[in-house]
């Protein structure tokens, strides 16, 4: 299955660098159609105006008032927005919080510091070749 690269992505971190480091990564990819949210409240109502209209969500886990995983959570708690892909991004690579993503339903995982080859590869095993 050949991603469409038209399709709009969520990126969600409270460090406006990482929001663009990532942007362009996904540039890099082909990915032009990228929306950005600053905290978790943000990309919340982002995905619901847009009625699950996303291809994709990559957040942070450290976040304030809402992290990455409250975020996952209430993603995959919402029928609208359930189906969507979630990859968590996280400086932490503890196995407990592996295993408290992967039981909220995380579509995969990425340890910071990463590169635009780590990106596209975690991005094909959640979404196919592109």
């Amino acid at each position: 299955m050949a991603v469409d690269l038209s399709m709009k992505v969520l990126i969600v971190d409270d460090y406006k660098t990482m929001l663009r480091i990532i942007r362009n990564l996904l540039r890099q990819l082909g990915l032009e159609n990228v929306e950005e949210a600053l905290d978790g409240t943000e990309a919340l109502a982002i995905l619901e105006e847009a009625g699950g209209d996303f291809g994709l969500v990559i957040s942070d886990w450290n976040m304030e008032p809402m992290t990455g995983i409250e975020v996952l959570r209430k993603v995959r708690a919402d029928d609208k927005l359930k189906h969507i892909p979630f990859i968590m991004v996280t400086a932490e690579s503890k196995s407990e919080n592996v295993i408290a993503a992967k039981e909220a339903g995380v579509s995969n995982y990425i340890v910071k510091p990463f590169n635009a080859d780590t990106l596209k590869s975690k991005m094909v095993s959640v979404l196919g070749e592109f």
